[in-house]
């Protein structure tokens, strides 16, 4: 493959550009460039949703989409550059729209957060939905001279590997004391014991935060 310049208009960066060098071996794969699609911040779909983007690529494209990967996009893999704009256009009508591809702030993710996960110290999810609004014109017209990644992890567990696959890592953490419901911890006592306190929590804690 060699790669080259492939954008829709208003765009300069998106989709990943695959021209074959040996065009005349497998005419019918001389091109099959990729487009970036942005997810909503934290993976959230509905079924129609991607009922929707499934039917437009297979529309324009080769049909073949990878979930996600290294890059937090939707990667849609595969179309000529004649059919990149109508495809565009419906993907975009629909909801969608490209992410980072080349020299530019490139798609964010973040993990589930508040929407489902009790570990959550901080709304990432609003956080990122921020930044990428505030950034989306970096995101589709490279003016950088490298990619820059944010991730959004909502607790130290880091379930958006922002620390090994972001430039800008922002991890939520606790700032506060362990917070304990004293009138639950009791009836749990009077059920289990002591030891059990012991054995199955204080003693399982890694750290030895809690005495």
């Amino acid at each position: 493959w060699k790669g080259g310049l492939v954008t829709v208009d208003g765009y300069g960066a998106g989709i990943i550009t695959r021209f074959s060098m040996i065009k005349d071996k497998f005419p019918e794969a001389k091109e099959f460039h990729t487009f970036r699609v942005q997810p909503a911040p934290g993976l959230h779909y509905s079924t129609k949703m991607l009922r929707e983007v499934c039917d437009i690529w297979e529309k324009h494209g080769s049909g073949l989409i990878t979930m996600h990967g290294q890059t937090g996009n939707l990667q849609l893999m595969g179309i000529e550059q004649d059919k990149t704009q109508e495809c565009f256009d419906e993907l975009n009508q629909a909801g969608w729209d490209l992410g980072g591809a080349g020299a530019t702030v490139r798609t964010a993710a973040s993990c589930v957060g508040p929407a489902r996960c009790e570990q959550a110290c901080f709304d990432n999810l609003k956080v990122h939905e921020k930044v990428l609004k505030y950034y989306a014109g970096m995101t589709h017209r490279p003016e950088f001279n490298y990619k820059l990644k944010f991730k959004f992890s909502a607790c130290p567990n880091d379930c958006a590997n922002a620390i090994m696959r972001a430039d800008v890592a922002l991890i939520g953490t606790w700032r506060d004391s362990i917070q304990i419901e004293q009138e639950y911890v009791k009836e749990w006592m009077d059920e289990y014991g002591e030891d059990a306190l012991f054995d199955q929590v204080v003693n399982m804690c890694p750290t030895k935060a809690i005495s």
